[in-house]
């Protein structure tokens, strides 16, 4: 495993970049006053809302909420993981991506040259399975079985479906000609040894489904059985280039047949794959004989904005479901759907498809997909008996466990609101009524807690996190503001604010892009990410004036938290504080309790 590619490199990649430039090699952009201007790559409209500064290094989406620096730009784009994002921009910069000495060490020119062979050798394997589908003795059974599940040649080309023959040493021969290249076979799992060290094919006299990466680069096979005998399918086992539970069987071919991918719909077969595929359902992906792990939901979910999980609807294939909801519920996002397809008993997605057609089967993914919430408490009310107290107490209990795991904002909100409607059953809306009736007789709105929280004026933390966000050197233009001077105690969100500024102080130079890739990976990171998902032009506007006044407030704020503490302690208070109490009164009248 390598190494992690050092902080200092990152940071000199993004002072590097002129994301304008990175931005306008895969989107054409206009100038638009002092930014650019483009129909935004992320979500599809008909008028430019997506922008690029060049002063902030920063891309923002008005329309979808889109935004991030170079590097953010190249993993949504062209969807990439966060190290191949970084080697793609190297790339664009003629670098080469140094890694730091440690317990993982990066590659050295040996085995980097190593891989790119495995690489190499693996194609010319996939090249050689298509060439025996075409040109051996027996292609005969081969061809016969791809005809019977209704494959064209189109479809079986565009995936690289081949043939292994039946002989024992078809891929030993051909490759194998040195010790050297015997091993690296063996490597790769191509070829297999047994106690006797007699070396033959691990893949005989099956179908071959070349396995591609993200990059198409061909890194594993799976092969399906032509006659009784063996397991129906063999996967390749996990070699240095082959990890099963990173990767997911037509990413590849959904990216380069989709230029904007709409949805994804994971299933649970190849075959299922490319048949799909054969009807112009060209957005499904399978699992490689693995459960739907965290690493694929978060490539799905990078993907795409509506993710399907299509599953048997029997047992087996409802426990898949909930696993796969288990492991995407950190990751989940408020700009992403993710939905779940249970099909009718004896049913796949290949034979479904075959009956019914295109039409019927995405009219099947649109009105019958289940969304994740009702899947969610679905499955949990099979587990609890919400006719008791008891069980809904533990109902509750469950399903907070789970919610406490999702980041996303809006749908935490809705998930907590059906749970308590799920609980409260009848009497959720008479709590409803309840306190409309009593706000009426107030002569004041309602207070209801479960509902979703009315829009408030952005409170001066949040104004200057988004301020040292757009205008980073206002930290150290005004070093009179310090943050670290205020107590925490009196003021939510201050320790984020404070690191904030430091950063800003630390680094006077920097960009929008620049503290965004800093807080990358950190717990704060989500939250400065929602900080800009509004509107921003309102903060380039005398940015100077709005953090002062900001800053001015937060002091108002801590000291009529202040005296408000105070107060409640009465006569309690010791010599100091009393003295500080007459202070605070001095100071400003107002600060009396409301």
């Amino acid at each position: 495993m390598a190494g992690r590619i050092p902080k200092d490199f990152i940071d000199d990649l993004i002072a590097r970049t002129d994301i304008v430039e990175l931005v306008d090699s895969r989107v054409k952009l206009k100038k638009a006053g002092r930014n650019y201007q483009a129909c935004c790559p992320f979500h599809n409209e008909k008028s430019p809302s997506f922008t690029v500064s060049q002063d902030k290094q920063f891309y923002h989406c008005f329309g979808c909420g889109a935004h991030g620096n170079a590097i953010s730009f190249v993993i949504e784009y062209d969807r990439l993981e966060f190290p191949e994002a970084v080697e793609e921009l190297a790339r664009f910069h003629g670098l080469e991506v140094p890694r730091e000495q440690g317990t993982k060490p990066g590659p050295t020119p040996q085995q980097k040259a190593q891989i790119a062979d495995d690489y190499e050798l693996m194609e010319q394997a996939s090249r050689f399975f298509q060439h025996q589908l075409k040109h051996h003795p027996q292609k005969t059974k081969a061809v016969d079985y791809l005809k019977q599940r209704g494959l064209s040649g189109e479809v079986v080309k565009a995936f690289g479906i081949g043939y292994a023959p039946p002989e024992w040493d078809g891929i030993y021969k051909a490759f194998g000609t040195t010790p050297e290249k015997q091993q690296q076979l063996l490597d790769l799992k191509l070829i297999t040894e047994n106690d006797n060290r007699r070396r033959y094919d691990f893949f005989r006299d099956r179908i071959m489904f070349p396995i591609r990466d993200k990059r198409g680069r061909v890194i594993g096979f799976g092969g399906r059985v032509l006659e009784e005998g063996g397991p129906k399918y063999l996967n390749s086992p996990e070699t240095r280039i082959f990890h099963k539970g990173h990767e997911l069987y037509g990413f590849f071919q959904a990216k380069q047949a989709n230029r904007k991918l709409e949805r994804l719909m994971i299933v649970e077969g190849y075959m299922d794959v490319v048949a799909l595929a054969q009807f112009d359902i060209d957005y499904a992906v399978a699992s490689l004989g693995t459960a739907t792990t965290p690493e694929h939901i978060q490539m799905l979910f990078r993907a795409a904005p509506e993710i399907i999980c299509c599953y048997d609807g029997d047992r087996a294939g409802r426990e898949a479901a909930w696993r796969a909801l288990e492991n995407a519920l950190p990751h989940l996002k408020d700009s992403v759907q993710l939905k779940f397809l249970f099909l009718p008993d004896g049913e796949d997605p290949d034979t479904l498809v075959r009956k019914a057609g295109k039409q019927e089967f995405e009219r099947l993914l649109s009105e019958e997909s289940v969304p994740l919430s009702q899947f969610f408490f679905e499955n949990l009310i099979q587990q609890h008996n919400v006719g008791s107290s008891e069980g809904k107490a533990a109902l509750t209990q469950a399903a907070q466990g789970y919610i406490r795991q999702i980041n996303a904002e809006n749908l935490v909100v809705l998930l907590e609101e059906e749970l308590r409607k799920k609980v409260k059953g009848n009497s959720y809306k008479a709590d409803i009524l309840q306190d409309l009736k009593h706000a009426n007789e107030r002569g004041k709105s309602p207070k209801l807690d479960y509902k979703t929280p009315a829009t408030t004026s952005v409170s001066p933390v949040r104004k200057l996190l988004r301020l040292l966000l757009l205008h980073p050197n206002l930290a150290s233009q005004h070093a009179e503001i310090q943050p670290q001077a205020l107590n925490p105690e009196f003021i939510k969100g201050l320790p984020v604010l404070i690191k904030m500024q430091s950063f800003c102080v630390a680094n006077p130079q920097s960009n929008t892009g620049h503290v965004l890739e800093h807080f990358r990976g950190d717990p704060e990171a989500r939250f400065l990410n929602q900080l800009l998902q509004v509107d921003h032009d309102a903060d380039d506007k005398r940015p100077e004036k709005q953090y002062i006044d900001s800053f001015n407030r937060l002091i108002e704020q801590q000291l009529k938290a202040r005296y408000q503490q105070l107060t409640a302690i009465g006569s309690a208070m010791t010599a100091e504080e009393k003295q500080e109490f007459k202070l605070l009164t001095q100071t400003k009248a107002t600060y009396s309790a409301e």
